[in-house]
């Protein structure tokens, strides 16, 4: 699964960033990818591991809409086809 969602640019201000990407390890886990920043500048990033599909899903989710609720807007959204989507 990924989302990558960004702020409107406002005046001068440039567009920031935020991405998530879910996807399991070749061990049966699954991480969890976050990066965020500004257009055409620096990015951070953070990985997080999960044993379990269901934990993993929810930490995505909350992250997502964490950021939905700081203005960012969905830009692009791939692999939201399961049970688990909304």
């Amino acid at each position: 699964m990924r989302v990558f969602m960004q702020t409107k640019a406002a005046g001068s201000d440039v567009p920031r960033y935020y991405q998530l990407m879910l996807q399991q390890d070749l061990l049966g886990g699954w991480m969890l990818f976050r990066e965020w920043g500004q257009q055409g500048g620096r990015a951070s990033t953070k990985r997080e591991v999960y044993l379990e599909r269901d934990a993993a899903l929810r930490a995505f989710e909350h992250a997502r809409d964490a950021q939905l609720k700081r203005g960012f807007h969905v830009m692009f959204a791939q692999g939201f086809d399961g049970p688990h989507t909304g």
